[in-house]
């Protein structure tokens, strides 16, 4: 059994407590590049001007069971890739992508991951889910 003497022990644990303390000031960037930003009322109007919108919840199965937009696909950013949007999204759909809000980094990963994948009409709603909710817009559960 190895034992750890504490002066190791406190440098990991202060390592470990500074690192989730870096994760909790995240601030989503305010667009990215290759998509356009979107706030609540934007995605409303996507939705009215195209039958074929694709919209993905980049949020966890956990998070998603809080609520999510309704007819919304579940993907989440750690599950995305060309692969998994290949069935999803054809050529030339727009798509938007969203996750739990500005503090919230899925969304903006799976943006990237599309556009690397070739995809060009993607928008992001950068608002996400806290947006949706905060507006009182209708959610599903």
């Amino acid at each position: 059994m190895i034992r750890l003497s504490s002066k190791i022990f406190l440098l990991l644990a202060l390592l470990f407590f500074y690192r989730l303390s870096i994760a909790d000031d995240y601030l989503s960037p305010e667009s990215i590049e290759g998509s356009t930003t979107i706030d609540a009322e934007s995605l409303i109007e996507l939705a009215h001007e195209h039958d074929d919108l694709i919209v993905i919840d980049s949020r966890i199965k956990s998070d998603r069971r809080q609520g999510y937009i309704a007819g919304s696909i579940s993907l989440p950013d750690t599950e995305t890739d060309c692969t998994s949007l290949l069935p999803l999204i054809k050529e030339n759909t727009p798509t938007v992508f969203y996750c739990n809000g500005p503090k919230c980094r899925r969304s903006d990963r799976a943006v990237v991951i599309a556009k690397e994948c070739g995809y060009t009409d993607l928008y992001w709603f950068r608002g996400g889910f806290e947006e949706w909710q905060n507006k009182q817009y209708l959610i599903s559960k």
